[in-house]
């Protein structure tokens, strides 16, 4: 059974940083797109970041953009989300991803999900 395993969450003051990991096992990310979902209460769950199967190409939604990055080190089948200049809107639980297809520059409909990590941004 395939499993993404999320990581690095909490509680944080505004201004902080966090960074997450979502590793994977029983499945290889060599040849996937990876993506960053968040989902805040009472809201639909939200794109935030895409990472390219090769690493070569990154997507944000504007609201991260320029505080958040996303990167993969795929000899750990491991991708990360590096989150800066947090702000309380960025409460959320944070979901990785993987493609449901293969070679791609961008995150698609997922494949596979991973449980979800709470953050928490206090003002």
């Amino acid at each position: 059974q395939v499993q993404l395993v999320e990581s690095g969450g909490g509680l944080v003051q505004a201004g902080g940083s966090l960074r997450l990991s979502c590793v994977t096992s029983r499945f290889t990310i060599t040849a996937y797109a990876m993506g960053w979902f968040r989902q805040a209460p009472g809201k639909e769950r939200e794109f935030v970041a895409s990472i390219s199967w090769n690493g070569g190409s990154t997507d944000y939604a504007a609201s991260v953009k320029g505080r958040f990055t996303i990167s993969r080190d795929n000899a750990k089948n491991t991708v990360y989300l590096q989150m800066n200049s947090l702000k309380s809107e960025d409460t959320a639980i944070y979901y990785c991803a993987v493609d449901g297809g293969a070679f791609r520059q961008r995150i698609g409909v997922p494949g596979y999900w991973g449980q979800g990590t709470q953050d928490t941004v206090s003002s």
